[in-house]
């Protein structure tokens, strides 16, 4: 156990100094990080594409640990401003040591293709996990989501949207469901709209309705003079009583995300009846760690991933 937190607080920290730099107006140049060690006895599958000629930017990684049953999933989806970042740093690789697979996704970027395309990608990538889950030995009843900021945003969405048509994509697999059963969303926007109202510091460290913030860039215009498109990204817009449950955490502290964006999730999600756990980490910034932390992520899932599966 303790050399499972070690682990997961390392690959944290490396995930947001990555997403506190290019959430910047001009991220300077960085070169990808590596991936981090595997654990022992897990087998690593690269750049695996889950749309058939997509190339880097619809592809998985996929840790897959040693069982002889189907285990459960967890997909780590990264942050970055939705315009970086890389499925390379896996935090929920190290669940493997947890008797869980693991999946890291890319998806396309913002410079690559305006929304929807992301959360189809992320769509295309659950549906081709379960099409696949035999071949892999992954229970295709039982698949988690798990990101951070961007990643968190894109969780939430997934998590809200379930087999919604219009967000599904034709990225293949389309007998498939792209539902998940769990999501753990680490300080991810919701309400592009409010964004900037609620900011910590208005305007810094930039205007989240300007033309090129990230969250502009994303939805192809700026925020407010886009508020369809800003709802239709919206993950509360989707949320019904039939979203899994919910592992919301935000520090409140946040100069990048504000924490008011996952009160308003938790809200949506209690008046619709889901099963929502929120908790703000007091006096953190964009991203936190620690074993409370990792404590609280390992028993969500185990609750809800594992409830049903034979010990």
């Amino acid at each position: 156990m303790k050399t499972t937190r070690r682990l997961l607080i390392r690959l944290t920290a490396l995930l947001f100094l990555t997403a506190m730099t290019t959430h910047a107006q001009q991220p300077p140049p960085r070169r990808p990080q590596g991936p981090p060690p595997l654990p022992e006895g897990v087998r690593a599958l690269r750049d695996i594409e889950y749309v058939p000629g997509g190339g880097n930017a619809q592809s998985l990684d996929l840790y897959l640990p040693k069982s002889d049953r189907p285990v459960p999933l967890i997909i780590w989806i990264h942050s970055g401003a939705f315009r970086a970042g890389d499925k390379a740093q896996c935090p929920a690789m190290a669940f493997t040591r947890r008797g869980y697979a693991a999946a890291s996704l890319n998806y396309r970027l913002s410079g690559q293709a305006i929304f929807p395309a992301a959360i189809e990608d992320c769509k295309a990538a659950v549906r081709w996990l379960r099409a696949h889950a035999r071949e892999y030995n992954l229970d295709a009843d039982h698949f988690g989501a798990w990101g951070s900021s961007a990643g968190g945003h894109l969780v939430a969405l997934l998590g809200a949207s379930g087999d919604v048509k219009q967000l599904e994509g034709n990225g293949g697999n389309l007998e498939f469901s792209s539902r998940v059963q769990a999501v753990c969303d680490w300080f991810g926007p919701t309400d592009f709209v409010q964004m900037e109202a609620h900011a910590l510091t208005p305007g810094r460290p930039f205007d989240h309705d300007a033309a090129d913030s990230p969250e502009s860039l994303f939805i192809g215009g700026a925020i407010q003079d886009n508020k369809d498109k800003a709802r239709a990204a919206n993950p509360i817009t989707y949320v019904t009583l039939g979203a899994p449950p919910f592992l919301i955490m935000h520090g409140d502290q946040d100069p990048l995300v504000p924490h008011h964006q996952s009160e308003l999730l938790e809200a949506a999600l209690k008046k619709a009846g889901v099963e929502v756990t929120f908790r703000t980490v007091e006096g953190a910034g964009h991203g936190f760690g620690g074993p409370e932390i990792f404590r609280m992520v390992e028993a969500f899932f185990d609750k809800h991933l594992k409830k049903s599966v034979a010990p």
